[in-house]
């Protein structure tokens, strides 16, 4: 009985390891932007939330390019929630 369970065990263990490794998708490596730099945007996937930061500060966006290659940059802004405007 012992040896069921823990087989048993083992078994659901390897297939959550399994699942959670088909459900995490490979982060593409971060390129800093510099300006002039030549972007192929086909599709924005995701930008940083700046409505929470005030002043300069990283942000990044990822996007599809015209192959559907996930690509994301790195980049300098200043964010959107100063009070005041300052």
């Amino acid at each position: 009985m012992k040896s069921l369970i823990i087989a048993l065990t083992l078994s659901l263990a390897a297939n959550g390891a399994l699942a959670g490794s088909m459900n995490q998708e490979a982060q593409p490596p971060v390129t800093q932007y510099t300006y002039g730099m030549h972007l192929d945007i086909a599709r924005v996937v995701e930008m940083t939330d700046l409505s929470t930061f005030c002043g300069i500060m990283p942000a990044r966006m990822t996007y599809e390019d015209s192959q559907m290659q996930r690509n994301t940059i790195e980049y300098l802004v200043w964010g959107t929630g100063c009070k005041n405007d300052y």
